[in-house]
């Protein structure tokens, strides 16, 4: 019988099709395919054969087969070479592996919190400086430009004489 100290271990093989929500306080793989939300407080191993057409909402995930939906880990998201990943990732950590197919947004925090940011007012009012000295820069450019030019016009027409 099942341990309290074990973690159970959910399977759902390759022949196996689930419609619907599927919730657990353990960990699933996942070889068959799945149309419905995933919530897990354990780990999720999506196999090879495995599909996935819904949201994940779960401590770590590794995956190896496709997803249609969006993840969000609590831990862990790891892509494995042979993953197609359509859809939007959020996680303290992500691991990638060369080959994957990602198609979406990821969010990766390892310390869950906000990032802060300069204040753009001061990088704004530096920007508006430059702008402006880049303006008086090209506007004697142009001057120059056209008086060049106007001075073109008249070495052409001494040529011909």
């Amino acid at each position: 019988m099942s341990d309290d100290q074990t973690p159970t271990k959910s399977v759902i093989s390759a022949e196996v099709e689930i419609h619907g929500t599927i919730k657990t306080t353990g960990s699933i793989q996942v070889d068959g395919r799945v149309e419905g939300e995933i919530i897990s407080e354990g780990d999720v191993l999506l196999g090879k054969s495995g599909s996935i057409k819904g949201n994940l909402n779960v401590n770590s995930v590794s995956v190896a087969g496709t997803i249609q939906g969006n993840i969000v880990a609590k831990d862990r998201i790891e892509l494995k070479s042979t993953a197609r990943m359509m859809g939007d990732i959020k996680a303290k950590r992500l691991a990638v592996e060369d080959g994957v197919t990602f198609i979406g947004k990821s969010e990766v925090n390892p310390t869950g919190q906000p990032i802060k940011i300069e204040d753009p007012p001061k990088q704004q009012g530096q920007q508006g400086q430059q702008d402006k000295g880049q303006q008086g820069q090209q506007g004697g450019q142009g001057q120059q430009g056209q008086q060049g030019q106007q001075g073109g016009g008249q070495d052409a027409k001494d040529q011909r004489k």
